[in-house]
C-alpha cells in the first residue's frame, strides 16, 4: 500500500470516528443558511412564534424587552415576503402597563390569525425572590419602582388573552380571555380551535377547544407527567397529521429545575379520535426544549426544539407517525451558541420545500454572563433564523 492511500485510509477512518462522535447529523450538507431576523445591543428579544400566510409572507411574534426578567416587555411583528431573506423592522402588537411574553400564533382554515398572549404582572416580591446576583441592584430598584407604580398594580390584564385578525396580521380585533400557548394551536376539521397550555401553576399539560376564538375554552384533556415527584410537563406543542391523529409534544421540567439534566427528554401524547382520548405521556429519545410541531407537506411530522448544553444551539428531527422520534434521525441546525439563553425555535416550510427555522440566542462571539449578571453594554439575544432542507 503507497503512502498516499494510507494517507487517504486513516482520514477516512478519522472522519467515520468522528462523524460517530458528534451528538445528531450536521445541518451543513443540507443547504443550512444562517441569518438574522432582529438584532439590537440594547433588546432582549426571545421566545418567537412565526406562521406562514396563505400569500406566501411570513409573520414572526415574538417579547422585546429589557430583560429576561423585565417587568414590561411588548409583542412586536416582524414579517418577510421573501422567504426570510428580509424582514420588516419590528411593529407593536400588543403591549399593556404589565409584562407581555408569549406570543403563540394559530392559523385558521379561513386565512385568519389568533395570536395568543400571555401577560404578567411582577411585585416587589418576585424581584426579591430571583438568586442573589441574576442583575445589578440598580437595574432591579429600577424594575421595582416600575411594578409599584399605580398604572401597573392595577392592570386588569394578567393572564391568557386572545386577538384576531381577518387581513393577516395587519389589524387586530380583541383582546378576549383564553388559554396560553407558547406556539399556537390548531383547527380540527369540525371548525374547533385546538390548543395545548400550561401555566408555572401546574405540573401538567391542559388540551382546550373552542368554537370560537372568543369561547368558552372547554378542557378536553389533562396531560400529566408520569413521574409527577420529579418532572414536570410543560411548554407544550400541538399539531394535526393527514391521518388525522393529533400529536401533542412537551418540555420535561426536573424538580428541583436543573435544565441540563439528563431527565430533560421530549414527552409526546397522541389522539386518534379528534380529541376524545389521549395516550399517557412518554419520553421520546430527543433531548432539549421547548418543542415545536410542524406538520409537513409529505405527511410528516417535524419537531425544532433547543439544545441547552455544550455545544448549545439548536435542533430538529422528523417523524413519520407523530409517535416514533429516534435521536439518530436528529439535525443540528446549529451548536455554536454562547451559552444557555436560547432556544424557541418555530418552524414554517417554505413554498420550495425547504424549512425556515426561528429562535432566540446570542451571536457566537459573545461571552457569558459576568457574575455580577448582565451589563447593559452586552449584545442581547437576538432573533435569529436557519433556512434549511430536509
Amino acid at each position: 500500500m503507497s503512502i498516499r492511500v494510507q494517507i487517504c485510509l486513516s482520514v477516512f477512518i478519522f472522519s467515520l470516528v468522528a462523524a460517530g462522535c458528534r451528538s445528531g447529523n450536521s445541518v451543513g450538507d443540507r443547504q443550512a443558511v444562517n441569518s438574522v431576523v432582529y438584532e439590537s445591543v440594547s433588546d432582549y428579544t426571545a421566545w418567537p412564534a412565526g406562521v406562514r400566510l396563505r400569500d406566501g409572507s411570513i409573520v414572526v411574534y415574538f417579547t422585546l424587552t429589557d430583560e429576561h426578567m423585565g417587568p414590561d416587555g411588548r409583542i412586536v411583528e416582524v414579517r418577510s415576503t421573501d422567504d426570510g431573506v428580509s424582514w420588516s423592522e419590528p411593529r407593536t402588537v400588543y403591549d399593556t402597563p404589565i409584562d407581555e411574553r408569549e406570543s403563540g400564533i394559530t392559523l385558521l382554515a379561513d386565512g385568519s390569525l389568533l395570536l395568543h398572549v400571555w401577560s404578567t404582572r411582577h411585585s416587589r416580591a418576585s424581584y426579591g425572590a430571583m438568586a442573589d446576583g441574576s442583575y445589578p441592584a440598580r437595574i432591579v430598584d429600577g424594575w421595582v419602582e416600575t411594578v409599584e407604580e399605580e398604572a401597573y398594580r392595577s392592570a386588569p390584564t394578567a393572564g391568557g388573552q386572545i386577538l384576531h385578525s381577518v387581513d393577516g396580521g395587519e389589524t387586530w380585533e380583541g383582546p378576549a380571555p383564553g388559554p396560553d400557548t407558547i406556539h399556537g394551536g390548531i383547527q380540527l376539521a369540525d371548525g374547533r380551535i385546538l390548543v395545548a397550555s400550561y401555566r408555572t401553576t401546574r405540573d401538567y399539560v391542559e388540551v382546550y377547544a373552542a368554537q370560537d376564538w372568543r369561547g368558552p375554552w372547554d378542557v378536553v384533556a389533562e396531560l400529566h407527567s408520569p413521574d409527577p415527584d420529579s418532572i414536570r410537563l410543560g411548554e407544550p406543542s400541538v399539531a394535526q397529521l393527514s391521518s388525522g391523529r393529533i400529536v401533542v409534544m412537551m418540555r420535561a421540567t426536573t424538580k428541583p429545575y436543573n435544565d441540563s439534566d439528563d431527565r430533560c427528554y421530549l414527552y409526546v401524547s397522541y389522539s386518534d379520535d379528534n380529541g376524545l382520548s389521549w395516550s399517557s405521556p412518554v419520553a421520546t429519545e430527543l433531548w432539549g426544549f421547548p418543542p415545536h410541531l410542524l406538520a409537513l407537506d409529505d405527511g410528516r411530522l417535524l419537531v425544532s426544539y433547543g439544545h441547552r448544553r455544550a455545544p448549545f444551539g439548536q435542533r430538529a428531527a422528523v417523524s413519520a407517525d407523530g409517535i416514533t422520534w429516534r435521536k439518530r434521525d436528529e439535525v443540528v441546525l446549529r451548536d455554536d451558541a454562547p451559552n444557555v439563553d436560547l432556544g424557541y425555535p418555530a418552524s414554517v416550510q417554505l413554498s420550495d420545500g425547504r424549512i425556515l427555522t426561528v429562535y432566540y440566542q446570542s451571536h457566537p462571539s459573545d461571552t457569558l454572563r459576568p457574575p455580577e449578571g448582565p451589563l447593559p453594554s452586552r449584545h442581547k439575544p437576538d432573533i435569529l433564523a436557519t433556512t434549511w432542507s430536509l
